[in-house]
């Protein structure tokens, strides 16, 4: 470097820095405007680097966190509503298009968990139920007449005082239809049970039981996680007997394999129970005994009013007093549960929220079920399909777009995290 290079330098005003950037190409020197200049108008800072959301990325589900995660009696509220409708129809379109929603639900939003994976059992169940059901009318016979004879069995004669029933004889169409149709029913409704059990963190719903009915809920979700952990157990021993070579299939092989897992259930059993004590459970407050005495009093009289009102929904000819007397009952019973949640010392930490999407799943469960129900008084022939004179069963076109609705928690959910981290 040169004298004149160096004078240069120490002679010229130093340079004023922009955001530690002054030099670098593409960018304009800082420092007071021009005259006749307006000044520029700067934007707030990180404006312009936010990027543009379109409306499916405002409303998509959110990824289902601890903060987001949605409230476990949403899933059984949602399947209780399915059930309900359900219940309503024996026609076959309808019965499987509400086991394919529940399908449709359950693949989009379960998890890794346990208990996700009892959802294929029910499956399996309900095919059971449906097989035994038409192997019970083959057997036992119908009530319903029929005039398309397939087959004769070798009948069984039976006692005086066994009169009215018969085991075997003539087996016709219509009573197997019959039996298909009530055998289709009860399994749509195990269906029905096994998504909230896939879809419903059962811890999770512990939590949100009321005081009083805590004991009890222990108990349920004991009971309600045994079935799951089992059929993991059993997954589980199959993979490791398949992997070492050995058969998986048999009578050898399934008494090979239900000793470990009765053994596993009870260590389990065991576990919990440690864990239950070691926490407190059982352990309850004083209370005076009038209000023990009104507590029971709310609370029997509530339950009995909620049976007594879901009988008159189910029924046929009850529809008109079910709701009054199930709204009346709910109401006794939750005022007998707040009384007794005196009696309780536990104390809830970070309960789940039941917001917006929560009352989105739950409330489309009950849109199907009252859509439904409505649906039987007004045409119950589309719902109820005849069987004599044995008739190919149509599908009603409004009750199956109610049966649609189901499917709006498969959109609003959250989602899993393995769905989402794809």
């Amino acid at each position: 470097m040169t004298d004149h290079d160096t004078g240069a330098s120490a002679g010229a005003p130093p340079a004023r820095r922009s955001g530690g950037h002054a030099g670098r190409a593409g960018h304009a020197p800082t420092g007071p405007a021009p005259d006749g200049v307006p000044p520029a108008r700067r934007s707030p800072a990180g404006a312009q680097d936010a990027p543009h959301r379109s409306t499916y990325e405002r409303w998509r589900p959110p990824q289902a966190v601890r903060a987001t995660v949605l409230h476990a009696g949403a899933w059984w509220l949602w399947a209780l509503g399915l059930a309900t409708a359900a219940s309503r129809t024996t026609n076959p379109l309808l019965l499987g298009l509400i086991i394919g929603v529940a399908g449709y639900v359950v693949a989009a939003r379960r998890t890794d968990a346990p208990w996700a994976r009892s959802y294929g059992a029910f499956l399996k169940l309900g095919l059971f139920v449906i097989g035994l059901r038409l192997l019970f009318s083959m057997l036992l016979g119908s009530p319903i007449p029929g005039s398309h004879l397939l087959f004769t069995l070798p009948e069984v004669p039976l006692p005086a005082w066994a009169q009215g029933i018969r085991f075997g004889g003539r087996v016709t169409a219509e009573q197997l239809v019959f039996a298909f149709y009530d055998g289709l029913k009860l399994a749509t409704l195990l269906v029905c049970v096994g998504a909230a059990n896939a879809l419903a963190n059962p811890a999770r719903l512990l939590k949100s039981l009321p005081a009083a009915l805590y004991e009890a809920g222990v108990a349920v979700v004991v009971a309600m996680t045994f079935a799951p952990n089992m059929v993991a157990d059993v997954v589980r021993l199959r993979t490791a007997r398949r992997l070492r070579g050995r058969p998986t299939g048999g009578v050898k092989a399934i008494l090979q394999i239900g000793l470990p897992v009765l053994e596993g259930a009870l260590e389990r059993s065991v576990a919990i129970a440690a864990s239950m004590d070691a926490r407190g459970y059982g352990r309850t407050a004083e209370v005076p005994p009038a209000v023990r005495h009104t507590t029971n009093v709310l609370t029997l009289g509530g339950l009995l009013g909620m049976c007594a009102g879901t009988y008159g929904l189910l029924a046929a000819q009850g529809a008109v007093y079910g709701l009054p007397v199930l709204g009346g009952g709910a109401a006794l019973a939750v005022a007998g549960l707040r009384l007794g949640g005196r009696r309780s010392v536990r104390t809830r930490y970070r309960p789940d929220r039941w917001g917006a999407r929560a009352w989105l799943v739950s409330g489309s469960g009950a849109a199907v079920a009252a859509l439904l129900i409505h649906a039987g008084s007004v045409d119950p022939a589309a719902l109820h399909p005849g069987v004599v004179p044995l008739t190919a069963p149509t599908l009603p076109l409004w009750p199956a777009a109610a049966v649609l609705i189901g499917l709006l928690p498969a959109f609003v959910a959250p989602v899993p995290p393995e769905e989402a981290s794809q």
